[in-house]
């Protein structure tokens, strides 16, 4: 009996995966959010309309997953607690209602959660952050129904750069905000700068070395105030400044934190 705690790319790829390896095993996967399967890297192009269907994002269902690998999908269920010496996880459903599973093994794929820093301002209601697919509708709900102008992307990762994209599709004059002194820090510099070249010439502003020190306005942002003491006006704010593992069901379990913030594991990822 395996238990996998997460969905999405690396939990119902573990379970169908396994489900492959061996047709005996019960398998049961538990999602906090209602979405077992998306295409995240979609999320943006919902937002420019390039993703026109909603439907489109969805990968699997929990009835599909049924189905075809005979794997029990519980949604909208988060897992709470480990005890490891009963080898159970303790689970809270949407209503509140808590119970217990046994496991013979457990596979933790919690993922990673966008960090909010300590700004001043960051709770307004105009600014977001992007992981899953609700993050996309209030994003996108926001821009049907409201129709802002203006926008700030803070950071000039992947995300970043792909909700500039599409925010600017949508005819928002979009400003990316980036602290380091090149966009997308994977890429070598004059890699960088070829791509910074394009989001100009495309009619994105890119700031560069300058990092945000608050964000001013009552309800919602209307200004963002960068720490060279520059303002940028804005109707729409989104948070890209990476992405922070979820790791707290480990941590109380007295599992090990590697060095890079991340759940230790061994050379067999265990």
């Amino acid at each position: 009996k395996v238990l996998i705690v997460g969905g999405v790319a690396g939990g119902a790829s573990a379970g169908a995966r396994l489900r492959r390896l061996d047709e005996q095993a019960e398998i049961i996967i538990f999602e906090r959010g209602e979405h077992i399967s998306f295409a995240n890297c979609g999320l943006p192009y919902y937002l420019g309309e390039v993703i026109r269907k909603r439907e489109k994002l969805l990968l699997q269902t929990p009835q599909n997953m049924k189905k075809r690998f005979a794997v029990d999908v519980r949604v909208n269920s988060e897992v709470t607690r480990i005890y490891r010496q009963q080898k159970e996880i303790e689970v809270r459903q949407q209503d509140g209602h808590t119970y217990r599973e046994n496991y013979d093994y457990l596979i933790l794929s919690p993922g990673a959660a966008p960090p909010r820093p300590p700004i001043p301002g960051i709770e307004a209601e105009n600014v977001f952050t992007i992981r899953n697919i609700p993050d996309i509708d209030a994003v996108k709900g926001f821009v049907d129904d409201l129709r802002p102008k203006s926008a700030v992307v803070v950071g000039g990762g992947f995300i970043g750069l792909e909700m500039a994209e599409n925010l600017h599709t949508r005819g928002v004059k979009t400003v990316v905000v980036e602290m380091l002194d090149q966009v997308m820090p994977p890429l070598d510099y004059e890699m960088a700068a070829l791509l910074q070249h394009h989001l100009r010439e495309k009619g994105i502003s890119v700031v560069l070395k300058d990092g945000v020190k608050a964000f001013e306005g009552n309800s919602k942002v209307n200004k963002v105030v960068l720490q060279s003491g520059k303002t940028i006006t804005a109707d729409l704010i989104v948070m890209a400044v990476g992405v922070k593992p979820e790791v707290k069901l480990a941590q109380e379990a007295g599992l090990a934190i590697g060095s890079s913030g991340g759940i230790k594991v061994n050379s067999q990822l265990r």
